[in-house]
């Protein structure tokens, strides 16, 4: 594969709504456990959710070349990074409060979303 369809490839995989939704609960769960002391990845979980994204992918046509091409996304994650911070930010979590990401994470978990199925509280 050419390196112009590797990149589309990429790019295509990285705007696919399943992927990007994963990624967003994942990056949404990282936060809150590094911000909040209360809160604790669970991390035999999330790797699961990691597994089924790439299987999810593989059966949707993706090569490994792909995932790997996708890892290694700075400008995707970048985004994805800067919509999660700013999500938190509108829900109460800002830098030096711990208080208002334990909010989103309690929210998140007792919600049941994809985030929150990755976080206990202690």
């Amino acid at each position: 594969m050419t390196a112009g369809l590797q990149a589309a490839a990429a790019q295509s995989l990285a705007q696919d709504p399943t992927v990007r939704q994963g990624f967003y609960a994942i990056g949404l769960a990282d936060e809150i456990r590094k911000n909040c002391p209360s809160i604790t990845p669970r991390l035999v979980r999330a790797y699961t959710f990691l597994k089924s994204l790439e299987s999810y992918a593989l059966q949707s046509g993706y090569t490994q070349d792909d995932i790997e091409a996708l890892k290694d996304n700075d400008a995707a994650r970048s985004q994805l990074e800067a919509e999660i911070v700013a999500d938190l930010v509108a829900r109460g979590a800002t830098p030096g409060n711990p208080a208002g990401y334990c909010q989103v994470g309690r929210e998140e978990m007792a919600r049941g979303t994809a985030a929150g199925k990755l976080l206990k509280g202690n």
